[in-house]
Order: C-alpha cells, then sequence, then structure tokens
C-alpha cells in the first residue's frame, strides 16, 4: 500500500469552550467564582475505543503528589462533550461516573490555588478499548490501575490560574 492510499486518521484533541490550551481558565470556574465545571469537548476517538476517562491534575498544588481535581470515568465514546451538568452526581444516565478528588467529594472541585500562585491544570483524557469495572466513587489510584492496561490514546488539555484574592488584613 503506498502512503497516497492511506486514510488521514483524525487528531484526538481535548478542547474547551471556556479557554484555550495554555491559557487561563476563567473565574467563574474557580472557587474565586461559581466553582462551575468548564465544558470540555473532545474529537477523534480512536476505532476501538469502548469509554473515555478524564482526570484533572494540578501538579503544582503539592511537591509529593498533584492535586486532584476531578475524575470522571465510564464515559460512552459516543458522548461528545462533558461539563456543568454532573454537577456533584456520582452517576449520569448514560453510566458515566465521577471518581473523588484530593477533597475526597465526588465531582469537580475548581483550581484555588494560594495568593500570588500561579497553578497548571491538566486535563487528561484517555480513551480505553473497555468499559472499568469501578464503582462511582473512585480515588485516582484506583482509576489509573484500572486503566492502564486499556489506554488506547491520550490527549491533553492545561489550563492556568493564578488567584486574585486580596490578602485578610
Amino acid at each position: 500500500m503506498s502512503i497516497l492510499d492511506t486514510q488521514a486518521v483524525p487528531l484526538f484533541k481535548l478542547l474547551s469552550t471556556a479557554f484555550a490550551h495554555e491559557q487561563p481558565i476563567p473565574r467563574e470556574y474557580t472557587c474565586e467564582g461559581r466553582n462551575v465545571i468548564p465544558t470540555l469537548y473532545w474529537q477523534g476517538v480512536p476505532k476501538g475505543s469502548r469509554s473515555l476517562v478524564l482526570i484533572c491534575l494540578d501538579p503544582d498544588a503539592s511537591k509529593s503528589e498533584p492535586w486532584v481535581h476531578w475524575i470522571v470515568y465510564n464515559i460512552p465514546v459516543n458522548r461528545k462533550n462533558i461539563g456543568p451538568i454532573l454537577d456533584r452526581k456520582k452517576e449520569v444516565s448514560d453510566g458515566t461516573l465521577q471518581g473523588r478528588n484530593s477533597s475526597k467529594k465526588i465531582g469537580w472541585d475548581g483550581p484555588c490555588p494560594p495568593m500570588g500562585d500561579a497553578h497548571r491544570y491538566f486535563f487528561r483524557l484517555y480513551a480505553l478499548d473497555s468499559m472499568l469495572d469501578l464503582k462511582p466513587g473512585a480515588t485516582k489510584e484506583e482509576l489509573l490501575d484500572a486503566i492502564k492496561e486499556h489506554i488506547l490514546a491520550e490527549t491533553e488539555l492545561v489550563g492556568l490560574y493564578q488567584s486574585s484574592k486580596t490578602p485578610k488584613s
């Protein structure tokens, strides 16, 4: 087969209607705003994918472990986006499940860095060859252990946030 016979494979990408890659996350999505989930959407899900997993981590929050802001798994591959409708639901009618963040709560825990600190927020989307046998409320460790043999592709969107809180006098 020649190079002319191949078809272009769409690039697996994660995007947001709220912010662009390596750009600031608007305040509305943080602890200083309404702390709502930013709408994320994806394209180019690889053939053979059975589910998607989304994890949002802040590697700047701690010297030892990244802060987990959000875990979502068993996202059906026919779903095109995810956002505020999830709120703190453990499970959505299409089977999408949410895990525990570092605050030990289900759902989104928006950016909330200390005053003056600029942090990076890594939204990682994984395409898996299977659905996961995990209950709602899984931890990052449980999730990463469950997906390690099933990753077909991954993509990343990075948002930035620096607190604008004024110090208390």
